[in-house]
């Protein structure tokens, strides 16, 4: 259980071994939480699918973190060309992959709006309106729903992509293999797993307070983690498949 605070370590390792890099990077996972806050800002029924942007952006971002923790990992100087280039010869399996998680990411949405559609039948409310639903507890069976309906979709993401995206640049296999692979590994490893996805979508929820800032580190952070959990689930000998 205490193998996620491992990979955290990790992480941070890397981060400050190579830092110019994870200050690029840091300042992309905070323009994209920009981004994506502007689009959602008067549309408070998406606020479940602006986290969820973030969680299923930040693997695909994160790719030149993977491999630069990939050449740390085997001795070699990593470089900002390398890594903004390192998905070039994947392109086909990440655009299944990502044609996959889109789908995923629309029907999230509009799960969202169903659910706020059948607990406020008389309008949705504005952004205010939902943190008073948040906390107000006449509406816990729509926090319940809102929460279960959005864990669900959280599960399938994390499932679908906690190593098929390091796998799919570490080994350049296809990407049916690699969530398959992805999912067993979380079938296999349900406590570790649970809460590696737990500490990951809190870092991820607390860093988008104060306009997203805390992104520029635990963007970081996280993708540099991932790559090592990668590592730690499907080991350089296990055959891809497997």
């Amino acid at each position: 259980m205490a193998d996620p605070l491992r990979w955290l370590l990790k992480g941070l390792q890397d981060m400050r071994a190579a830092p110019g890099i994870a200050s690029f990077y840091g300042m992309c996972f905070w323009g994209m939480a920009l981004v994506l806050g502007w689009v959602f800002r008067t549309r408070a029924e998406y606020v479940m699918s602006l986290v969820s942007g973030c969680l299923l952006l930040g693997p695909f971002l994160a790719m030149g973190l993977y491999d630069t923790s990939r050449r740390l990992e085997a001795g070699l100087a990593p470089g900002l060309g390398e890594s903004l280039t390192c998905w070039d010869s994947r392109l086909g399996s990440m655009g299944m992959l990502v044609l996959l998680l889109v789908v995923l990411e629309l029907l999230w949405g509009r799960a969202s709006l169903v659910v706020f559609a059948v607990f406020f039948d008389t309008g949705m409310p504005s952004t205010s309106g939902v943190l008073q639903a948040l906390f107000s507890p006449q509406n816990w069976g729509f926090v319940a729903v809102y929460t279960a309906v959005g864990g669900v979709f959280a599960g399938l993401v994390f499932a679908s992509c906690v190593v098929s995206i390091p796998m799919i640049l570490d080994r350049d296999t296809d990407a049916l293999t690699a969530g398959i692979t992805s999912l067993r590994v979380v079938l296999d490893n349900q406590a570790v797993m649970l809460l590696w996805g737990a500490l990951i979508t809190a870092i991820v929820a607390l860093s988008l307070w104060f306009w997203g800032a805390g992104l520029l580190l635990a963007g970081p952070v996280l993708g540099h983690a991932s790559w090592h959990a990668y590592r730690a689930a499907v080991s350089p000998t296990r055959s891809a498949a497997a």
